[in-house]
């Protein structure tokens, strides 16, 4: 089972994502659960990056990702940086629901 957190910081804005597991929904290269989690985990990274200009906000390795968010962000790119984790998590939620035997998606806040 794929496990995604989403971290929220008091304020409620989202902070960080953590994703962690397989899906074990099918073999690798043909695991389209496994894909989705990965797809809308590395657009986000690459839009942080792209967009928001938040250079080496996450890190990976095999069935692992983190994604966090420095602490204070202003202006455009604290808004686009949440307009981005937002949608994001959106992306999670909406995959967790068509697939809850294999992704299961938590909220907390830290």
């Amino acid at each position: 089972m794929i496990k995604v957190v989403i971290t929220r910081n008091t304020k409620g804005s989202i902070s960080g994502f953590e994703i962690n597991g397989h899906s074990g929904y099918a073999e690798e290269g043909q695991d389209i659960i496994c894909s989705a989690v990965s797809v809308t985990a590395y657009t986000a990274a690459g839009a942080l990056e792209e967009l928001a200009g938040l250079k080496r906000c996450y890190s990976e390795n095999d069935g692992h990702m983190t994604i966090k968010l420095p602490q204070e962000m202003t202006g455009l790119k604290g808004s686009t940086a949440e307009i981005i984790m937002e949608t994001t998590a959106i992306g999670f939620k909406q995959i967790g629901l068509s697939y809850g035997k294999y992704v299961l998606v938590v909220e907390e806040e830290v």
